[in-house]
C-alpha cells in the first residue's frame, strides 16, 4: 500500500514541525513549503494527495494559491485545507469560494486535523475507485475519468463541486436539505456550518453560468436544493 503524500504550506516554523510531526506519526509522508512559490515548485514535481494550506503567507496569499491551484488542469482536483487563524465566517466563505475544501481555524487539535484530513481522503478515494458514468439530458459525470462535459464540451468542477455534482445526479428531482447534504457530501464526521453549502452551490452555479445549466440547481426556499434537468 502506498504512503499518501501531504504538502504543508506554513511560514511559521513551529506549526510547520508540529503538523510535520503529527502526520508523520499518522503515517503519511509529508512534504513542507514555507510559501506560496515554493507550494507551485513542489506541485509540479509531485502532485500531493493533499495540501494544508496557511492563509497567511508572505507574499502571495493562500486564498490566491488555491485560486490558481483551481484553474490549472493538472492540480484542479487535488483537496485543499486552509489553515488560518482568520475565523470570521466572510473569512471562511472567502476561502471556501477560493476553492477550499474545508477550512480549520488556529488553534486547532491535531488529532482533529487528522480526523478531517482521513475523512477527506477517504471521499476522494472512493470517488476514484468508481467506474461509473452519470448522465442527465446533456450532462455527463464520468467518475473514472473525474471528468465532467455539458453537450460534450468538458467543464472544470472542484473537489467539493464535483462531490455535490456526483449527489444530485445520481438523485434528481428531489430535494434535499444542507443538513442531508452536510451528511452525504462532506460526511457525518467532519464539522462545518450549514453555510458551507450555500457557498458551494453558488460556486456551482457560477461554473455552470457560463454552459447556460446554472439553473439545474434549484432553490426550494424553506427546504433546501434540488437538482433537475426539467
Amino acid at each position: 500500500m502506498s504512503v499518501e503524500t501531504i504538502l504543508i504550506v506554513e511560514d511559521e516554523a513551529a506549526i510547520r514541525d508540529m503538523l510535520n510531526f503529527t502526520l508523520s506519526s499518522a503515517g503519511y509522508q509529508v512534504i513542507e513549503a514555507h510559501n506560496a512559490e515554493q507550494a507551485w515548485q513542489s506541485l509540479n514535481d509531485n502532485v500531493p494527495a493533499c495540501m494544508l494550506l496557511d492563509w497567511m503567507l508572505p507574499g502571495v496569499s493562500g486564498v490566491s494559491l488555491v485560486e490558481r491551484i483551481r484553474k490549472h488542469e493538472r492540480f484542479a482536483s487535488m483537496p485543499v485545507i486552509m489553515l488560518t487563524a482568520r475565523g470570521e465566517e466572510n473569512d471562511q466563505v472567502q476561502g471556501f469560494e477560493a476553492g477550499a475544501d474545508d477550512y480549520v481555524v488556529k488553534p486547532f487539535s491535531p488529532r482533529a486535523l487528522v480526523a478531517r484530513l482521513k475523512a477527506l481522503l477517504r471521499r476522494e478515494n472512493s470517488d476514484a475507485h468508481v467506474s461509473e458514468t452519470l448522465v442527465q439530458g446533456d450532462l455527463k459525470l464520468d467518475l473514472a475519468s473525474y471528468r465532467f462535459t455539458v453537450a460534450g464540451k468538458e467543464v472544470k468542477l472542484g473537489p467539493t463541486e464535483f462531490r455535490l455534482m456526483q449527489f444530485f445526479m445520481s438523485r434528481p428531482n428531489r430535494v434535499f436539505t444542507r443538513l442531508q447534504l452536510l451528511d452525504h457530501v462532506w460526511g457525518e464526521q467532519v464539522v462545518v456550518e450549514d453555510r458551507t453549502v450555500d457557498v458551494h452551490i453558488r460556486r456551482l452555479r457560477k461554473i455552470l453560468e457560463p454552459v447556460q445549466r446554472a439553473e439545474v440547481i434549484q432553490t426550494v426556499r424553506g427546504a433546501g436544493y434540488r437538482f433537475s434537468i426539467d
